[in-house]
């Protein structure tokens, strides 16, 4: 399509030369040169308008994508010392599909934070378990995986089973008291989700994945690396009914970005890391979630996932 030639504004049209064929033309052309100095300001005053229209249009749309999509409330601000935040939300139709279990399968929903059930000392504890075992391997890409339950390991583009892979030297990594702790923690963690929830411990089992992640800039090689989408961890994962993080670095200390957003409708709802820091909440589309991207720095974290099925229940890990 040929492009379209835009109208460049100029004075009053010419009605040509005193020389036309008749004085009364020229009595006509005089009058129409004169209504269109008066209604030269006025046509001006028209455009000046139409374009402050358009652009205070334009700026408050542009508002209101900022608002959709930046930070509108901090649940929890790296430097606050939470004992315990819980806000209740409308459970989604999402465990309507999947069986349920009565006593388990969340009626009551919402999301949890708290910095009083694992200590700093602890989540430094369980950041070298995880430093340790990410030192055999790591991504090409931003984001490394280590899952200690089923052995999968971050190697390049790929995963290996750490377990196989390395061998006997997994008992120069890692020690009895090492997984001893991470039981122990996993335990608290999910004391916390069924206090919090008004349900029975025993009534949860951990699922998978539940897994170590380190994120840092690095561009990503492969979707794996693209841990930033936005998702529903029940729709990812039918099997979860409760998500919880613990958070094994300091958001503006270790890293920059790689906040945890809650998006809600109209608003987004964030979380800033802090080392020990657990946060928590019902896996269905209620709870709507991505990660920021990390700008600089390395992001620690382990997710701890729960299921109300026993069928789909995993033990923790073994050293072997």
């Amino acid at each position: 399509m040929a492009p379209q030639r835009r109208a460049v504004p100029r004075g009053p049209e010419s009605c040509g030369t005193a020389a036309g064929p008749e004085r009364g033309s020229r009595r006509h052309c005089s009058a129409k040169k004169s209504r269109a100095r008066q209604d030269w300001p006025w046509r001006w005053l028209k455009a000046a308008l139409l374009v402050s229209l358009v652009v205070a249009g334009g700026f408050l749309s542009w508002r209101c994508l900022q608002n959709e999509d930046g930070v509108t409330e901090v649940l929890a601000r790296h430097g606050d010392n939470l004992r315990d935040t819980f806000i209740e939300v409308p459970c989604s139709e999402d465990y309507d599909s999947h069986k349920r279990f009565e006593g388990c399968t969340p009626r009551k929903c919402g999301r949890g934070v708290t910095d009083a059930v694992i200590t700093r000392e602890e989540a430094e504890r369980i950041r070298r378990i995880a430093e340790r075992g990410l030192s055999l391997g790591g991504s090409d890409g931003g984001a490394s995986i280590l899952d200690l339950h089923s052995g999968a390991l971050s190697l390049g583009k790929h995963f290996v089973n750490l377990y196989r892979y390395f061998g006997d030297k997994i008992q120069d990594i890692f020690t009895e008291e090492d997984f001893a702790l991470y039981r122990d923690v996993r335990q608290r963690i999910q004391q916390r989700i069924a206090q919090a929830f008004g349900i029975s411990a025993a009534s949860l089992y951990l699922t998978k994945p539940t897994f170590f992640s380190r994120i840092n800039n690095t561009g990503a090689k492969t979707t794996h690396d693209e841990y930033w989408h936005p998702h529903v961890d029940k729709v990812t994962y039918g099997s979860f009914d409760y998500t919880s993080l613990l958070y094994l670095s300091d958001y503006t200390e270790d890293f920059g970005g790689g906040r945890f957003v809650f998006m809600d409708a109209g608003s987004n709802k964030t979380i800033e890391p802090r080392a020990g820091r657990v946060s928590f909440f019902t896996s269905g589309s209620e709870n709507l979630h991505r990660v920021e991207k990390v700008q600089w720095g390395t992001r620690y974290a382990v997710t701890i996932s729960f299921t109300c099925n026993p069928d789909h229940g995993i033990g923790d890990p073994v050293l072997k």
